[in-house]
């Protein structure tokens, strides 16, 4: 069965989830139909969606008016009518495996056999869904994120009964809706993501039960110093104590005491005022860095980690596949499995089997396919090998690289800044990773280059502060290599700004040679609101690029501003509408690309040298720059088709 063309989409359910679906759906150029059981609850999500479209296109964030993408949106409480013509079928009602085998049935009767039928389900067995259907090979999981508006991961699913026909049809979909989409090859409880973020809340939990940490502890070392975006309480108090609770519960794990005596009590979390924080008389979660002391993180790391060897030893999922899906999922600062190389799976596993043998509790019972990452001696980075391979990589090979995206196309370098959901944060890691791509790539085949961010929001949001409370003064006193070595780079720089430029994303754009931005972008150096200043050369040079009252307003004040003033201030060489972006690029890049390689090189270095030499020595570089070129085969080709009325060929020679 062939699932190639999907070009109608029937989305059932019209709550927080559904309506999302429908409306990311309708965003990327789908018609679909909206259909609930009652007019009143359609009406409200197509009221939600309008007033989402409204708030995006205020923003500049839609391709295109909202207008538009509503009118591709029809509603119905009819189900029958709903899916007539659909070619892929979304079910988003609630966690009811009942009510879900009942749309199902109506389904086989009402769709053609060669309609995908997805269910959205977070909790329940995408095979126990598939039981109400006689061609169960057609149904899979289509896991959306909450809000789907926000979110850019979805985990495909497969049945114990779904094809490959099928599952790629839906990969194939998600990727169709600018989402990014990770295998999920076996019906496993949990899924990906939630596998992996239950021993992130249940292994803290277990810990304050047993008296061998507090709340705040747990919370304050796992964000501050681990890096993790809350920490595991707060996280159970913003999803409700309740839901971990119950899905341990159906899945006959125990439940940690603090757990249950919270759902006793009543006391859910934020929706309830109350859980393992007070938010209605107290400040919510009050954790400070240094609360975190004598917290042992790896005992909760290397649960999570072990949950992580299950799922591939299990051919549930790919190391990659998880590290995107905790990122996107989660949020989480890096992959699971990349964390893991890190720590070095041989501590992972002995903290695994010492904790086994003091408690006896199985929780921490090391799953095979750790044990024989170990045995092999795929222990991490270190031994070239674990959860990933670290083997083959060498200096300027573009696939090397964890946070970039780079490859050279015609020319260009292009590169890509790949934390989305950090909003492309510049962490150490990924500062790394840009020093040693432009220090390393060989520059004969390059002409130019390009960085811009992944996702829609941004270029890049600053630092990844999470770091900081680790950090030693000295620590930050030399100017970030990175920044440097993008400035210093022998060929033109061009940063594609479209969102946010902030902090330590405006030091970069800065160090690079061109600013181009659309008009929804936004630029700041909000540092000083962290009673910090700019770093990474930021202070230096906005003073040179913008002056001095510009400059000191930028810093002295943290504000930001809109791309049309940072293009006023010359800050941005460019602001412009986003249909008019790509092709304003395209432009810069074909004159640089176009242009003498080696009289690029020597004016980039003549400008970037002269900014600190007086005039007279800065009017002599430029002399000796001249005279270096004047003799060159580029400047004979330059010549010669300036006389004969044509288009150098420049050969950097």
């Amino acid at each position: 069965m062939s699932y190639d063309t999907i070009d109608r989409v029937a989305v059932l359910g019209a709550g927080n989830m559904g309506h999302g679906i429908t409306e990311v759906t309708a965003m990327a150029g789908y018609d679909v139909t909206m259909r609930d059981i009652e007019e009143e609850l359609v009406e409200d999500g197509y009221e939600s969606i309008a007033w989402s479209l409204e708030k995006l296109e205020e923003k500049d964030r839609l391709e295109e008016p909202a207008d538009e993408i509503l009118a591709r949106i029809e509603t119905t409480t009819d189900l029958e009518a709903a899916v007539a013509d659909a070619d892929l079928v979304i079910e988003a009602a609630p966690e009811n495996l009942e009510l879900k085998h009942d749309i199902f049935a109506d389904l086989e009767r009402y769709t053609d056999e060669d309609t995908l039928l997805a269910t959205n389900t977070s909790s329940l067995p995408i095979t126990d869904i598939a039981e109400a259907v006689d061609t169960p090979e057609r149904v899979l999981g289509l896991h959306f994120f909450n809000p789907p508006v926000k979110m850019d991961l979805v985990e495909v699913i497969y049945g114990a009964e779904t094809s490959d026909a099928a599952a790629e049809a839906g990969y194939g979909w998600v990727e169709s809706i600018e989402k990014t989409p990770i295998y999920v090859r076996k019906d496993v409880r949990g899924f990906v993501v939630n596998t992996i973020v239950g021993p992130f809340i249940g292994e803290p939990a277990w810990m304050v039960s047993e008296g061998d940490a507090d709340v705040r502890q747990a919370d304050a070392a796992m964000a501050h110093q681990r890096g993790y975006p809350m920490g595991p309480f707060e996280l159970a108090d913003l999803t409700g104590i309740d839901v971990g609770y119950h899905v341990r519960k159906e899945a006959g794990d125990d439940i940690p005491p603090v757990m249950e005596e919270k759902v006793e009590a009543e006391e859910l979390g934020k929706k309830t005022g109350k859980g393992f924080y007070d938010y209605e008389e107290g400040d919510g979660p009050d954790y400070e860095p240094g609360d975190g002391e004598g917290f042992d993180t790896l005992q909760v790391e290397a649960r999570m980690i072990n949950r992580a060897a299950y799922l591939v030893g299990e051919d549930v999922a790919t190391p990659e596949a998880i590290d995107i899906g905790v990122r996107l999922g989660l949020g989480f600062p890096e992959g699971i499995c990349r964390r893991a190389d890190k720590i070095g799976l041989d501590r992972v596993l002995e903290k695994l089997e010492t904790r086994l043998e003091e408690t006896g509790d199985d929780r921490f019972e090391p799953h095979p396919h750790l044990r024989e990452l170990v045995e092999e001696g795929k222990t991490g980075e270190d031994a070239g090998a674990g959860f990933h391979d670290y083997g083959g990589g060498e200096d300027g090979d573009l696939d090397a690289y964890r946070y970039l995206n780079a490859e050279i196309d015609d020319g260009v370098l292009e590169v890509e800044l790949d934390r989305p959901e950090r909003m492309n944060a510049l962490s150490a890691d990924l500062l790394g990773e840009i020093d040693d791509l432009f220090s390393t790539v060989d520059t004969d085949e390059i002409r130019c280059a390009t960085i811009e961010g992944t996702g829609d929001r941004a270029f890049s949001a600053g630092a990844d502060i999470t770091g900081f409370g680790s950090l030693e003064p000295t620590d930050a006193m030399d100017v970030t290599p990175a920044f440097e070595t993008v400035h210093e780079f022998p060929r033109p720089v061009i940063a594609k700004i479209d969102g946010y430029c902030l902090g330590a994303g405006l030091e970069l754009a800065l160090a690079c040679d061109l600013r181009i931005a659309t008009k929804r972008s936004a630029f700041g150096a909000p540092e000083i609101g962290l009673g910090l200043i700019p770093g990474g050369g930021g202070t230096q040079r906005l003073m040179r690029v913008l002056g001095e009252t510009r400059a000191k307003e930028l810093v002295f004040r943290g504000n930001h501003i809109d791309a049309e003033r940072a293009a006023n201030w010359g800050l941005a060489n460019r602001a412009v509408d986003r249909d008019e972006f790509d092709e304003t690029v395209e432009a810069f890049v074909d004159d640089l690309r176009n242009g003498p390689p080696l009289g690029l090189e020597v004016a980039k270095k003549v400008m970037n040298q002269g900014e600190d030499a007086s005039l007279e020595a800065a009017l002599a570089m430029e002399s000796q720059g001249f005279g270096l070129l004047i003799g060159t085969d580029d400047v004979r080709e330059g010549t010669a088709a300036f006389a004969e009325d044509r288009e150098p060929e420049f050969e950097g020679q």
